[in-house]
């Protein structure tokens, strides 16, 4: 009787440890090809949805604002997986235009290597080394840029930041007109910027698995940012200004920040 209890709980221990082996295995292990990852640009004003044409609460400049047109440039899409490979989409095909006026909010990044990945990596607006090939060398970004409104001229270069409006203050009361018209200026002023998000989780991508990145984007940033703070009472339009618009770069790429993740679905 002792050696059957003695041979059962060997039994016993062999499968716990089978267990152990399995539960410790990387997802990584059973993926392979490639899969979706949507990206989600879901704006805000100051923690409320972003809807145009209604006034917003007042910023901490005092300033009421009311947003009439909200759209940018994101671009140079990266991945880091959890080996912390970087994995670069293609760069013809990572031009994008998030427009609040025409509902574009959510872009589609196909053919991503299976696997597990902990960090988004884009830019805001485009790269010197984009703008410096050319017109010929934008392919079909360049009308749908200037489409929506996102270029002055091709020798001026892109919008990367549409921002639209009208503000009262303290001393301002009654509605005035602010546009803020962000971008490199050719090549003398690069106000492109890239930015970093750490994922709360794994997005898992690979045959049969396609996943969503759910980011928050807060556009009160763009005035009252970490470092800088813009004051529209003080200046109502802002395009081509060497000390503003480098400050509203910096800001613009403060709005973003990863609220959840969707895995096995493109929702």
């Amino acid at each position: 009787m002792k050696n059957s209890l003695l041979a059962l709980s060997a039994v016993f221990a062999l499968f716990m440890t089978s267990c152990s082996s399995d539960d410790n295995a990387s997802d990584d292990d059973s993926l392979t090809g490639s899969g979706e990852i949507s990206i989600k640009y879901d704006n805000g004003f100051n923690g409320n949805d972003l809807v145009l044409g209604t006034a917003n609460a007042a910023n901490a400049n005092g300033e009421a604002i009311t947003v009439n047109r909200f759209n940018y440039i994101v671009s140079n899409f990266r991945l880091v997986n959890a080996a912390g490979e970087e994995f670069t989409y293609a760069k013809d095909d990572s031009y994008f235009i998030i427009s609040q006026e025409t509902e574009d909010d959510q872009i589609a990044l196909a053919n991503i290597p299976a696997g597990e990945y902990t960090t988004l990596k884009f830019g805001v607006g485009i790269d010197q080394e984009k703008y410096l090939q050319g017109a010929e060398g934008q392919g079909d970004f360049l009308t749908l840029a200037e489409d929506n409104n996102m270029m002055w001229s091709w020798q001026a270069g892109y919008k990367f930041l549409n921002f639209e409006g009208t503000f009262t203050s303290e001393t301002i009361t009654e509605a005035t007109e602010f546009k803020i018209h962000m971008g490199s200026h050719g090549s003398s002023l690069d106000n492109y910027k890239e930015v970093t998000l750490e994922l709360p989780n794994n997005v898992v991508v690979g045959d049969g698995v396609d996943s969503n990145i759910h980011l928050k984007i807060d556009a009160s940033k763009i005035l009252v940012g970490a470092t800088n703070s813009i004051e529209l009472t003080e200046k109502q339009v802002i395009m081509v200004d060497a000390e503003k618009s480098p400050q509203i770069a910096v800001n613009t790429s403060e709005m973003f920040v990863v609220d959840h993740i969707h895995n096995g679905d493109g929702h």
